[in-house]
């Protein structure tokens, strides 16, 4: 990878007007992941108005000369939001931003840059500092390798953990390829994945479920060779590898990708459904407890690479889970203190031979 990149201060006021007039891009994909609340918001309007440094914001140029945020998307969207100049996907400005009142600027309480109440809008002395104000910006030139921009968001956002690992692999694979994601996310609406994969509203809000779909198409696609530790090692990165190169394809494999999903997940759902990702538990005689991942890479991923391989499948996969959690060892803790590359080399062949006929 090389990287071309320059950097120098600009004001706020500069970078809205680039903005407006399309020089500025916010894929509007990326606004997804703009999850400031306003306390967040304003703390930012408070350390612009103090004259308190932020960080670098990350662009890359385009083909075109247009410059596209990789990295600074929650503070340059605020800036947007507060003057009323922040569009939604459909191309819509969003309301100005009401501010909270902040440790320093408390009679920031219930204002915004320009209401119609005066005693609850930024003064015009206010508003002028505020776009007067500079913000350092570092630019990846178009010159730089085709891989820089990605690699850089991953790393910027790797580092304090700001997201959650689905989240900035989402962030990439919108950079890749918009259309890409559009149609992962379709999937994950998909009746037969819905209904057999339950999980929590917090798991979803984190895109969990978009995770589960990707995991889904790596185990079923990954050769016997790749299932090792060592080529396992830092599944996330593995993950996020493999994403990225799905979604350069696209829409090349898209319909074989699709009929792979769409037919295994209604294979999934017409048999055990959710129960198919718990526990049995012997005992009992029932499935309990949650929705479990270790259940999902092993007979989702097992269904799924016998139907891509055209193998036929076992007959009575009620019998095969059944015997799988009877097994010595499986009913509690049998995954516990393993990482997940030991789970993943271990389970995902073992489900591809229970699961074929």
């Amino acid at each position: 990878m090389s990287v071309s990149a320059d950097g120098y201060p600009m004001s706020i006021g500069e970078l809205t007007n680039m903005y407006k007039e399309g020089e500025l891009i916010i894929r509007p994909a990326f606004q997804r992941f703009f999850r400031w609340n306003e306390v967040q918001k304003s703390n930012l309007i408070e350390s612009i108005i103090l004259g308190i440094p932020i960080p670098s914001v990350f662009v890359s140029q385009n083909d075109e000369g247009r410059w596209e945020i990789v990295d600074g998307l929650q503070r340059i969207s605020t800036i947007l939001e507060l003057q009323g100049e922040l569009l939604d996907p459909n191309g819509k400005k969003l309301p100005q931003l009401i501010m909270t009142g902040t440790k320093y600027l408390p009679d920031l309480e219930g204002c915004s840059w320009d209401s119609e109440h005066i005693d609850k809008s930024l003064s015009n002395a206010h508003r002028l500092d505020f776009k007067r104000s500079k913000m350092d910006l570092k630019i990846i030139k178009r010159s730089s390798s085709k891989d820089a921009k990605y690699d850089l968001f991953q790393r910027l956002n790797n580092y304090g953990a700001r997201l959650s690992p689905q989240e900035v692999r989402s962030a990439l694979l919108v950079a890749v390829s918009p259309e890409f994601y559009e149609w992962l996310e379709s999937l994950t609406r998909d009746e037969g994945f819905s209904t057999s994969v339950q999980i929590s509203d917090r798991l979803i809000e984190e895109r969990y479920d978009l995770e589960l779909v990707l995991k889904f198409f790596a185990l079923c696609m990954f050769g016997s060779e790749d299932l090792t530790l060592s080529k396992l090692r830092d599944f996330n990165s593995v993950l996020d590898d493999f994403s990225v190169k799905l979604a350069s394809d696209f829409p090349n494999n898209k319909y074989e990708l699709e009929d792979l999903f769409e037919n295994t997940f209604a294979i999934i759902s017409d048999s055990l459904g959710a129960d198919f990702f718990r526990k049995w538990d012997n005992a009992r005689g029932e499935f309990r407890g949650a929705f479990l991942n270790t259940a999902f890479e092993i007979f989702a991923a097992g269904i799924g690479f016998n139907v891509r391989e055209g193998n036929k499948l076992a007959v009575d996969f009620g019998d095969i889970v059944k015997r799988f959690w009877s097994e010595p060892g499986m009913q509690s803790g049998f995954a516990t203190g393993k990482s997940t590359e030991w789970r993943l080399a271990r389970y995902v062949p073992m489900g591809r031979e229970l699961l074929k006929g």
